[in-house]
């Protein structure tokens, strides 16, 4: 009689959850390898990203190296590590896709813990431009502050452990955000990217004026004063502070950072067990129709009766759902509130410059049909004769006035402020409002004459072959706009001169504004025709993309 024991195989050995590591780190570097090999175009624009990176982390390296010794070196290398976490922050939720192994729930069905895997996830998370990049900051900030053998061992420690913080810091922001960033809010956030990238430019380039001028490295003492107890900052400042020999608070400063590492790698954890056990949103009821239909009621009852009340709810509704538009309406509302501002701020601004946020939202206009694409033949079902058509220009341009008009007075308000000039506030928005309004006439008749296609997916705001169409519309209706707008122009210029023109320079507000409204009238009335009799065409034209 044979026992239990008999007819048991070989006794099973357990993978150590230490395995998962190298491994998630070999499949990281095949992941980076096979994606090379798809075309000869990607393999050429990672090997430029990475040399260009590798160029500027040398500069980077080389400068930090070249101010050590000087007084305020410390606080430059706070201020750089700081303004690094931020963008290790804020990366995933830009370029959610920049890394493939972001989306730890392509590992749900494999039986894996979630502390073993944060420590692989952790550990690929290292392999790649940016960790090398930061890697190149840390090492010049921190060979820029040390000074002593202790140093040089706090300095290891220091940077290392900045460079883990980074790392975790991206890793549990793309956890806790993971839902999102695969919903379609997340792909809105993948358009604007570029706009973070145009606000971050100016930022940069406000900073390095406001360094420049008087006082230079030293405006940032009291900013790194602070910073240098904010992790990861802390471990740069820890190298500092035993370079002076004040061992306690450089003890103190590296276990801020140590507690920031464990903190992060918790919540990580805790993100990361919740992804992998809960279910998927998409499965689940996500509102009910009654209080869909709720919400939808709200938008209506604020505008007109009628065709044009529906057709203002609809391209509202477009700013704020359609990825592209939302995308195109953000950028235009940042950079004509960036441009006279920061100019304002630097002093060396214009109160003219506040024209440019009209100038910008105006740009809106164009195209009204590419963002319909395909589906303009339900808007072409309900155009059966020039009024029609007018009604449905002119009710889009009341939708885009519901936002243009108070945001361009506000800018110009707020650079007035800013310089001080309020006895030119007047003519100032009497300009804005005729350059807004001639933006409207000339992009009503553009989007009828020169209509094209905006592609749904990808980047591109253009359907291939039709980039003529685009440069065509924008930059001729922006000309176009400028000389219809050049009898206001011309009468600012003459108050200006004239010797008692002062007086006079606050009619430009009406007569700026009801010029603006006779032009838009006049090529609202002009556009209407064209739009009624080039249904087919303009349908064509948008559904390329």
């Amino acid at each position: 009689m044979s026992t239990g024991t008999d007819t048991q195989g070989p006794p099973r050995t357990r993978t150590p959850a230490e395995s998962v590591t190298p491994v998630l780190v070999r499949l990281k570097l095949s992941l980076l390898r096979n994606g090379l090999r798809q075309s000869a175009g990607r393999r050429a624009a990672y090997v430029t990203t990475t040399v260009l990176v590798l160029l500027v982390a040398a500069l980077q390296l080389i400068g930090l190296i070249a101010l050590r010794g000087n007084a305020h070196a410390t606080a430059l290398a706070v201020l750089l590590v700081a303004v690094l976490a931020v963008g290790w922050a804020v990366m995933p939720l830009f370029f959610p896709s920049g890394d493939e192994t972001l989306d730890p729930t392509r590992l749900v069905m494999l039986p894996l813990r979630p502390r073993p895997l944060v420590r692989a996830l952790l550990a690929a998370s290292l392999v790649g431009i940016g960790p090398l990049f930061t890697l190149c900051l840390l090492a010049g900030s921190v060979i820029s502050v040390a000074h002593g053998p202790a140093a040089y061992v706090t300095a290891v420690l220091g940077a290392v452990l900045a460079l883990l913080v980074c790392v975790a810091l991206a890793r549990a922001v793309a956890a806790a955000n993971l839902r999102l960033l695969t919903s379609r809010r997340g792909r809105d956030l993948a358009v604007l990217s570029g706009l973070v990238v145009a606000i971050g430019a100016q930022v940069v380039n406000f900073g390095a004026q406001r360094l420049g001028s008087a006082g230079g490295l030293s405006q940032l003492d009291p900013a790194a004063d602070v910073l240098r107890w904010v992790p990861p900052a802390s471990a740069i400042g820890a190298v500092r502070s035993v370079s002076e020999g004040s061992y306690g608070a450089g003890a103190v400063q590296l276990l801020l950072s140590a507690a920031a590492l464990a903190g992060l790698l918790a919540l990580w954890t805790r993100h990361l067990t919740r992804l992998m056990t809960s279910p998927d949103g998409s499965t689940l009821q996500s509102a009910e129709p009654a209080a869909r239909e709720r919400s939808s009621t709200g938008l209506s009852r604020l505008l007109p009766a009628g065709r044009t009340g529906t057709v203002m709810e609809r391209s509202l509704r477009y700013i704020w759902r359609d990825p592209k538009t939302k995308a195109a309406w953000v950028t235009s509302l940042a950079i004509g509130l960036i441009v006279p501002v920061f100019n304002a701020l630097q002093g060396t601004g214009s109160i003219y410059f506040a024209c440019f946020a009209a100038g910008m939202l105006g740009i809106q206009m164009y195209n009204q049909f590419g963002q319909d694409t395909s589906a303009f033949w339900m808007v072409a079902m309900t155009i059966s004769s020039t009024r029609d058509a007018y009604v449905e220009l002119r009710a889009r341009a009341l939708a885009l006035l519901v936002i243009t008009l108070p945001y361009a007075t506000l800018v110009t308000v707020l650079t007035t402020a800013m310089l001080g000039d309020w006895p030119q506030l007047p003519e100032v928005l009497g300009l804005s409002f005729a350059l807004l309004g001639a933006m409207l006439a000339t992009g009503a008749w553009s989007s009828a004459r020169f209509p094209y296609s905006i592609p749904q997916e990808g980047y591109k705001n253009v359907a291939p072959g039709q980039a003529g169409l685009a440069w065509i519309s924008i930059f001729g209706g922006m000309v176009s706009a400028a000389l219809l707008c050049a009898p206001v122009i011309a009468l600012t210029i003459w108050l200006n001169v004239a010797a008692d023109g002062d007086e006079w320079t606050w009619l430009l507000l009406p007569l700026g504004a009801g010029y603006g409204a006779l032009l838009a009238l006049l090529g609202l009335r002009l556009a209407a025709p064209r739009t009624a009799r080039r249904l087919p065409e303009i349908l064509a034209a948008v559904s390329k993309g």
